[in-house]
């Protein structure tokens, strides 16, 4: 399985390389294809309103980001912002917050999008159903290390991990806001179809994944609430949900203005539709607070 992965990998970064980052030419600027590399949880929005925004800017869209474990995450959003150019212009879709450093550094716009409740997973077979703030912060860190702890059974806990984009604030850092705070007893992954997997296939597994990886009918997991509050963005609107990430697009401060108008654009058709969303649980952000 993890040559299979290994081997997907490779073929879709260079798939990328060569598609996203060749540049066009011949091509009269009407005939220009926007492209755009990233995370999976923002191609799913972008993937989702891509028509609106082809038709409203007369512009073709190209996106590589769905099931981005295989390598085209949030540094692929960042490269290709970095290397938009006036033959080929190209934006990021990335699923966790900026700092303001990086921003700064790398001359970027944040265009922010949606909030992505951050799943807390269990085996389907584990009886546990709820677990409080402290308990999911508790069992990440190696505090806890055996379900009977929180009243389940008595079977030391599986702690599955995947700590991506470490120097960036969010994530899986609403959690834990170190990757020195988690336990070093943990199996890591690199991606959210490699976590749903890897918990499905200890029945004492824990691990946490976005709301925007769909899990599958044939996964072997289950959501565990927190506080008693299922990963809703109804729960995540109310605060009653405390883990979660951003997900946002990126250009350069250079970039044309039809590409920063693009961007506008999409935050304003994300938050005008918000239905489209409601599958993956994402919550639209008001543009105009932003």
């Amino acid at each position: 399985m993890r040559d299979q992965i290994i081997l997907q990998t490779i073929i879709i970064r260079t798939l990328v390389s060569v598609f996203l980052f060749t540049p066009l030419s011949g091509h009269a600027n009407s005939d220009k294809v926007f492209t755009a590399a990233g995370a999976h949880s923002t191609w799913v929005i972008m993937d989702k309103i891509k028509p609106a925004l082809e038709k409203m800017n007369g512009q073709k869209i190209t996106l590589f980001g769905k099931q981005s474990m295989l390598g085209v995450g949030c540094n692929a959003g960042i490269k290709s912002t970095l290397q938009s150019s006036d033959k080929q212009e190209s934006f990021g879709m990335v699923c966790c917050p900026l700092s303001d450093a990086e921003v700064t550094k790398k001359n970027l716009i944040v265009y922010p999008l949606a909030l992505e409740p951050l799943m807390i997973l269990s085996h389907e077979s584990n009886p546990i159903t709820n677990l409080d703030v402290k308990q999911v912060k508790a069992i990440f860190s190696g505090e806890i290390t055996n379900w009977k702890q929180v009243g389940g059974e008595n079977k030391s806990i599986v702690v599955v991990t995947r700590l991506h984009c470490k120097k960036r604030p969010g994530h899986w850092k609403t959690i834990l806001d170190s990757a020195d705070k988690f336990t070093t007893k943990r199996i890591n992954v690199q991606s959210a179809d490699e976590m749903v997997k890897r918990v499905g296939d200890f029945k004492a597994a824990f691990g946490h994944a976005g709301t925007a990886w769909l899990r599958g009918e044939d996964s072997r997991t289950k959501i565990i609430r927190v506080n008693g509050f299922l990963p809703t963005r109804t729960n995540l609107k109310n605060g009653n949900y405390p883990f979660y990430r951003e997900l946002a697009v990126i250009t350069n401060k250079e970039a044309s203005e039809k590409i920063k108008n693009l961007m506008r654009s999409a935050q304003k058709e994300t938050f005008k539709s918000a239905d489209l969303f409601s599958e993956h649980q994402l919550l639209p952000i008001d543009p105009a607070k932003h």
